[in-house]
């Protein structure tokens, strides 16, 4: 018996009845041998952190364009914060952490420059619309490895997949990540914006205060116990009702003073004419794509596609660069 047969019976020994066992896995897309020390969603987990397009996160909007300071969340702290709220409420309902984690990190791979402002402007180009969390998937599909894709198993992508509010995971894992990520990006967006001076925590409810904690740290606190409390040894992920109102208030009270705050999102603008240009350049000189995007059209993907691809790839910093390179006149040098 190997060190991964030896932790899958240790899955079986300790963890919920409804929790996802590393044996139960439906597999890959593409077989392939297994590994004698990590389960089928460890190996995921490792395969995604050691990605480029994980690694291209720390230079990806959040809520805060291009933040100056050091402390501002960028997706990639977004996404390490998703993680680690998702593995403490795994961990304390008994499910799989290894699950839970690969999901997490590879939730946000699909995210644009510019964050949801590049999403809107793709969705709005593109004939069948872009969706962060559809090209989260195409990405550990068809993109990562120059063409060659990640081969996940089907449990992970699905929860990459039905991330969002809309979704419905197949695992209970995916629905811990599905509500983790609400809770990381509901407190952490309040966090950046007190930093920014555009609130102060006063400005919240006091009603939603008085339910879920006058601080960041005990509003968090507030919502993984109530989940906890709700969905210990059960199929689904519950809260109970005054916790979830609240949180839904605060979402909403999040929307309408800060996610269209004039002073949070005043070069919102900008970004968006960027990417525009930049998709309508590179679709009429697809020649200029790198030569992983090239090979995509040459075996056959929509030019439309790719370019998307290539686009929603880049980081807030490229984006900025390719544009200055290609539209902005340099000075005459000999």
């Amino acid at each position: 018996m190997n060190i991964r047969e030896k932790s899958e019976n240790i899955e079986k020994m300790i963890l919920s009845k409804y929790a996802t066992l590393s044996v139960n896995s439906k597999g890959r897309m593409k077989k392939e041998e297994e590994c004698s020390i990590r389960t089928c969603f460890s190996r995921d987990r490792d395969r995604i952190i050691h990605s480029k397009s994980f690694r291209r996160l720390k230079r990806k909007t959040q809520v805060f364009l291009i933040p100056e300071g050091d402390h501002y969340r960028t997706r990639l702290t977004h996404t390490l914060e998703v993680s680690q709220i998702a593995r403490s409420i795994s961990k304390a309902l008994n499910l799989n952490e290894d699950l839970t984690e690969a999901i997490a990190l590879g939730h946000d791979l699909g995210h644009t420059p510019f964050g949801h402002t590049g999403e809107k402007v793709l969705n709005k180009i593109l004939k069948n619309g872009f969706e962060h969390c559809k090209q989260s998937l195409r990405i550990v599909d068809r993109l990562e490895k120059n063409g060659k894709g990640l081969n996940l198993t089907f449990e992970v992508r699905d929860g990459i997949l039905n991330h969002r509010t809309s979704g419905k995971p197949m695992t209970l894992e995916g629905e811990v990540v599905r509500i983790s990520d609400k809770i990381a990006y509901l407190n952490h967006d309040v966090d950046d914006a007190i930093l920014a001076n555009v609130i102060t925590n006063d400005d919240i409810p006091k009603d939603i205060l008085k339910t879920l904690g006058i601080s960041i740290n005990e509003r968090i606190n507030t919502l993984i116990s109530d989940i906890v409390e709700n969905s210990f040894d059960k199929p689904h992920i519950e809260q109970s009702e005054n916790i979830k109102e609240a949180m839904k208030d605060l979402r909403m009270w999040l929307f309408n003073n800060l996610y269209v705050n004039s002073v949070a999102k005043k070069e919102e603008s900008k970004a968006e004419k960027l990417i525009e240009m930049l998709y309508d350049y590179y679709y009429n000189n697809v020649e200029l794509l790198p030569n992983e995007f090239e090979m995509l059209i040459k075996d056959g993907e929509d030019i439309d596609i790719v370019v998307a691809d290539y686009i929603a790839g880049m980081t807030d910093d490229f984006a900025i660069n390719k544009f200055n390179e290609i539209f902005i006149p340099k000075g005459w040098k000999y």
